[in-house]
């Protein structure tokens, strides 16, 4: 099996995500870190079938001292490069991760995939394994639809991604022209890995992805969103049902997906108490989602 080659950076809590967009931007993948509580060391590390150039540690030595100048505290800053032996479920996921076509505007793949876009087909490369969110799941996947659907042609159309996860919503909107594109996640394992699939699919600068809390949204919202994603649990949804219908525009569209069946309807009479009226509506194996207007 052909091995793996690891590069790393020991660094501060601090300049964790500084360091993250370094090594990705330097090598154009999409990163990982882990923290140790006892140490207090953050490790962030890129992966890669090809060996590193000579030049990579230099480079990133020099970015690290930039990182330096804007005041965060890098810590150690240790360089390392080590050959790994490949993990055998990255190989199992080569078997079942295949490459999605949503409709005729949207082809998600993952990296090892050869598969081509047809003629006017947006591409959205997402390697499953990063945080939750790869096309597969039925939630997911009817999100997608609906980005697809309401895509916009003429009039610029805006999007709002609550609970991003991988990041896969917002870059598909990104890459089908709506803008802005924001998305937030409470999980900063999700945030970290949106950001850097959004920089392996060449959409950093198109997104605003930021750490968040819908609990603790404002009851009034700043800016006001075309199209609205919510991949919630159904609790959190009817709880959080107002400040999530705040952030939509009027005309607007509101998805609803990470519902289980049964519980649909209670969702469902949540959000219409609110004026929305439900105008499509999928059930996949245990899984409903649904997309709103208001009535």
């Amino acid at each position: 099996m052909k091995p793996l080659w690891k590069i790393s950076v020991a660094t501060s809590l601090e300049a964790e995500d500084a360091v993250a967009e370094l090594l990705g931007s330097l090598l154009n993948s999409a990163t990982s870190a882990y923290f140790n509580l006892e140490t207090g060391v953050s490790l962030v590390s890129i992966y890669s079938d090809k060996q590193f150039s000579r030049d990579i540690p230099e480079k990133i030595r020099a970015g690290l001292e930039q990182i330096k100048k804007c005041d965060l505290e890098i810590g150690a800053g240790k360089v390392q490069i080590a050959k790994v032996r490949r993990e055998d479920w990255a190989e199992s996921w080569k078997k079942h991760f295949k490459p999605i076509n949503i409709g005729d505007s949207l082809l998600i793949k993952p990296s090892w995939s050869k598969k081509s876009p047809c003629q006017g087909q947006s591409v959205v490369i997402l390697d499953p394994g990063l945080s939750f969110g790869t096309g597969q799941h039925a939630t997911t996947s009817f999100c997608l639809g609906e980005i697809v659907r309401l895509r916009p042609t003429a009039v610029p159309k805006s999007f709002l991604d609550i609970g991003t996860g991988s990041g896969i919503l917002a870059i598909a909107s990104a890459k089908l022209g709506y803008q802005p594109v924001h998305a937030f996640d409470f999980d900063p394992e999700s945030i970290r890995a949106a950001k850097a699939n959004a920089r392996v699919n060449s959409v950093g600068r198109k997104l605003k992805i930021t750490r968040g809390d819908v609990t603790k949204l404002p009851a009034k919202a700043g800016i006001k969103f075309n199209l609205v994603c919510a991949n919630l649990i159904s609790n959190l949804l009817i709880a959080e049902k107002r400040k999530i219908v705040a952030r939509l525009q009027p005309g607007g569209t509101l998805v609803l997906a990470g519902i289980l069946t049964a519980e649909f309807s209670e969702v469902q009479k949540a959000f219409e108490g609110l004026r929305l009226k439900l105008v499509a509506s999928t059930i996949e194996k245990e899984w409903r989602s649904g997309s709103f207007c208001f009535a």
